[in-house]
């Protein structure tokens, strides 16, 4: 089922938590609502689940709110009517219930019309069960379970009516790492198989270039950007969503004849074209991966002094003192980290592979 949401805005009193949000998630795909806290993405979730209602109109003169779910307007639709599972952050299960009447729980509140047989409803379970491998916790109770079961159990529940849409707030928030890690596979996996339309909620902004097919930044409640991981990341639109999207150095400079200028006449090829033009000053982003390393100098490099070297783990990080005394993070291999053979305080050249610009006064 195809989501379209037009026109959102909602003010809790002087707060704008959503302002004026227009998007469309189309049938089948696991979308991202990423941004920091306050964002408006818990509350524009709520409002397409008909937990909140979005304000009638937004700013003087723009067209009243509207939610689609597959083509039909549903704002005055009941929530109960929406064909909609909620996975909530904290499970919101019912202590007093075994882990099978929570899930089944849905299932026996349907009205009578429209209600699974008492066999029916313990197949369906049995079902999910099965589907979340926790086939051997039926009869427990919530207090008996693990964070990632308790979880498991959240997720077949909101499953069980064969929703058409299924929306998860902060879904793994309450979780350790790694525990978040895994589930975060599994319920990939879980999607790719059940190819129902989700959105879930995210801060974690690992947690939503791993899983989503597409990503939708917010800030301020309004929307950054949307697009896949890899034009979010590659290719971000603003400054906000070049350092919110992982790790990032910022170095300031100029343009000037199609090149970026930076502290000591260092020059780089300017590759943002229209966005920055020449005389102005600019914002340079660059991951601290897409920085070469020497010990020898570099055409376009940036004369630096290592300041330390963390070795533990997948990559080398080095933090070095740039121009200007800018700090630098970089990454690099282990394998090219021994042929450089350096150490702290040694000088070196660092050299970025790819480079975001904006202008220097661009609002974040």
């Amino acid at each position: 089922m195809s989501i379209r949401v037009s026109n959102i805005t909602k003010r809790f009193g002087r707060f704008i938590a959503v302002d004026d949000v227009s998007l469309t998630i189309p049938d089948g795909q696991l979308v991202a609502l990423l941004g920091p806290s306050g964002s408006g993405k818990s509350t524009l979730l709520r409002i397409i689940a008909g937990l909140e209602q979005p304000d009638t109109m937004g700013e003087k003169g723009k067209a009243a709110a509207a939610i689609h779910l597959a083509g039909a307007e549903v704002s005055a639709t009941k929530v109960a009517e929406r064909g909609i599972g909620f996975v909530f952050q904290h499970y919101a299960l019912f202590r007093h219930m075994t882990v099978f009447e929570n899930i089944a729980f849905g299932l026996r509140v349907m009205p009578r019309a429209t209600r699974p047989t008492k066999g029916e409803i313990a197949e369906r379970v049995n079902e999910l069960l099965g589907l979340m491998q926790i086939d051997s916790l039926g009869g427990r109770l919530p207090s008996q379970l693990s964070g990632g079961q308790r979880q498991r159990v959240a997720l077949a529940r909101a499953l069980a009516t064969k929703p058409s849409v299924l929306l998860l707030d902060e879904p793994f928030g309450a979780l350790d790492a790694k525990v978040r890690q895994g589930l975060r596979k599994w319920l990939r996996k879980l999607h790719d198989e059940i190819h129902v339309t989700s959105v879930f909620v995210t801060h974690d902004q690992e947690e939503a270039l791993e899983l989503a097919d597409r990503v939708v930044v917010m800030n301020r409640g309004r929307i950054e950007q949307e697009g896949t991981p890899d034009e979010l990341f590659h290719r971000p639109a603003t400054p906000f969503v070049a350092e919110f999207l992982g790790q990032v150095n910022l170095i300031k400079g100029h343009i000037h004849n199609g090149h970026a200028i930076l502290a000591g006449n260092v020059t780089l090829p300017h590759n943002a074209p229209g966005l920055v033009t020449d005389g102005r000053q600019a914002r340079l982003y660059i991951r601290p991966h897409e920085i070469e390393l020497s010990a020898t100098a570099l055409s376009h490099g940036l004369p630096v002094r290592l300041l330390r070297v963390r070795l533990a783990g997948p990559t080398v990080k080095v933090e070095a003192l740039g121009p200007d005394s800018q700090t630098l993070d970089i990454e690099l291999s282990h394998d090219r980290w021994r042929q450089l053979n350096l150490n702290p305080g040694d000088e070196a050249f660092a050299r970025p592979s790819d480079v975001r610009i904006f202008p220097d006064d661009y609002a974040i």
